[in-house]
Parts: structure tokens; sequence; C-alpha cells
């Protein structure tokens, strides 16, 4: 048996070293060998050349971000450029920021207009010297906030502060408080002559208002609570007050709250809250995608509120038809904010 076993591990060893001898020795054998090493090749190039292809893919991506970057500082310095072009009579204009100042006429003429739907009498001495007095506090607030946005150095380089176009922050400071004092004299003249002391107390909370809104200690508009003084300040306090100032003491020593005046005044706290808010969008407050959604639903809701104030008749139908007449103011701010936001967006991809 064993003698059989080796001698048939003999011929199996000899029959197998013959099979691969002849397998090498066989043109198939070389021509399967050589296909092997073509491919080998051919992968070899094909790795080199997709290699060379994603280096020149991230060199271009590098040259365009380099490109757009450079296109970026071009047109922030041709910006620079064109502000030092701007002239001494462009950067007073700016400074006064002439339409702020309808935050004080809106509340007076609103209120008066409540007043006189009630009582049927408008005492023109009155209202001009709430107006002037309106338009004297109105300016400490904005000098006010100029000389505090130049302490906090957000104002440092914006050319058009007061602070820095008179180049003293404690003359414009003097000159904000002397403002705020002459305004409370008109407002007290008025308040003592028509007998209306609560209309006072109402007015001074509308003046607190705006001073927590931006003088230290406080600086409430820093912690988000800017639209809110807002919305107190010009809609129920400031409106409701020249309403009561604005009334015929001789027949009635004060006028009732009305639906009207009260409807009024949520309308007008409301639009200025959100000319406040649209304001600071530029500074991209709140993310611009977030800040654009709320503009539009503030937009609507104000129409759906003065459209449910007319509906129940708590203003007249006069006043619903004017403030519609608003509607294609209201569309260009949303296209306005969606334009804002689209841009944004754009700098922050570049």
């Amino acid at each position: 048996m064993m003698l059989m076993a080796a001698s048939f591990c003999d011929v199996n060893l000899g029959c197998g070293l013959r099979k691969l001898h002849d397998f090498h020795s066989t043109p198939n054998g070389k021509t399967r060998s050589h296909a092997h090493a073509q491919n080998l090749c051919s992968y070899s190039k094909q790795h080199i050349y997709l290699k060379r292809l994603d280096i020149k893919q991230v060199e271009v991506k590098r040259r365009f971000k380099l490109h757009q970057v450079s296109s970026g500082k071009n047109a922030h310095s041709s910006e620079l450029a064109k502000e030092d072009d701007i002239s001494m009579a462009t950067l007073i204009w700016r400074a006064i920021k002439l339409p702020i100042y309808s935050v004080a006429l809106v509340p007076l003429t609103i209120g008066s207009a409540s007043a006189y739907l009630q009582s049927s009498t408008f005492p023109a001495t009155r209202y001009f010297v709430l107006l002037v007095s309106s338009i004297l506090v109105i300016t400490w607030l904005n000098l006010s906030n100029d000389v505090y946005d130049f302490d906090t150095g957000a104002d440092k380089n914006k050319r058009e502060s007061v602070v820095n176009l008179i180049g003293s922050r404690t003359g414009t400071l003097l000159a904000a408080y002397m403002f705020l004092v002459l305004g409370l004299i008109g407002l007290t003249w008025v308040s003592l002559e028509a007998g209306h002391l609560r209309a006072m107390l109402l007015l001074a909370c509308a003046i607190f208002c705006g001073y927590i809104y931006q003088c230290p200690p406080f600086r409430l508009s820093y912690h988000g609570l800017g639209e809110p003084l807002c919305f107190a300040a010009f809609g129920p306090f400031a409106t409701t007050g020249f309403y009561w100032l604005m009334g015929n003491n001789s027949s009635v020593n004060c006028l009732p709250l009305t639906g009207t005046v009260l409807c009024a005044s949520l309308l007008i706290g409301f639009t200025t809250s959100l000319i406040l808010f649209c304001s600071h969008f530029h500074q991209v407050r709140l993310g611009t995608e977030k800040g654009s959604s709320v503009v539009k639903v503030a937009i609507t809701a104000l129409y759906s509120l003065l459209l449910i104030f007319g509906l129940s008749r708590d203003l007249p139908s006069s006043c619903i038809i004017l403030c519609l007449l608003t509607l294609p103011m209201g569309n260009r701010v949303v296209s306005f904010v969606d334009e804002n936001h689209e841009v944004s967006r754009e700098h922050r991809r570049s």
C-alpha cells in the first residue's frame, strides 16, 4: 500500500509540474500575462489622470475664490470712494433724518382727529404747540441716540453722525437735553391750559419709554425690547394723551376713551414698531431669512387688524379707505426685505 501511494504521488507531482511547465511555455500563458500587465498599466495611467484632474479642479476653485475676494475688495473700495465723495450738505441732510419726525406728527394728528370726531372742536393753538413740542422731543431722541451710539463705537465710522459732524460729544448731548427741556415745557403748558394732567402723565410715560430705550444705564434696545417700547410710547401713551389734550375742556372735562381712539392707537403703535424693525433690517437683525418672514407676517397682521376694526365699526369708513390706499407701500416694503434678504444671503455664501 505504501509503495503504491508513493508511486501515485510521484506520478501526480510529475504531471502537475509538467502541466505548469507546458502552461508557461504555451502562447496562451504568455498572452494572459501580457494582458494582465497591460491592465495594470492602463489602471495606473487612469489613476494618474484622475489625480491630475482633481488637482486642476481644486486649482480652478481656489482661483475662483480668490477672484471673488478680490472683486469684493474692489467693490468695497469703490463704495468707500463714493462715500468720500459725499458732500457736506448730503451728510447734514442724512443727520437730520427728516422722515423720523413723522412719529411726532402722526400720533398728534390721529389723536386730534379722534377728539374732533367726539367733540367737534379743533383748538389750533394747542395743536401747533404740541407739534413743536413733539418735534423737540424727537430731536432729543435723535441727538442722544447719536451720542450713545458714538460711545459704544457703533457710529465710529459713520460720517453723518451728528457727533462726527460737530466734533463734540458733550456739545451734542447738551443740545439734546436742551431740546428735551423745551419740549417738556410746551407739553406741560398745554396740559395746564387744557386742565388734563392725566394726559401729561401719559406723555411723560411715552418720553420715559424713549429714555430707557436708548439711554444708559438701561439701553433696553440692546436687549430686544425696542419694538415693545416703541409700540407703547407712540401708540397708547402718545395717541391717547394727545386725544385728551385736544378735547374741548369747556364742554366736557375729559373725553371718554372710545373704541375709535383705542383702535387707532393700536394701529399707530403697530406701524411705528414695524418701521423701527425695518430700519434695523440692513444690520441682518434676527437673521435675514427670519427677519424677512417677521416683516411679512407683521404687515399681513396690520392690514388684518385694520379690516377687523373696520368691520366692527370702531373706525370710520373713511379711515378704512384711506388706510387701504397704503397697500402699494406695504407691498413695496415686502419686496424690499425680500431683495435685501437675497443680497445678504449671497454675501454669506461668498
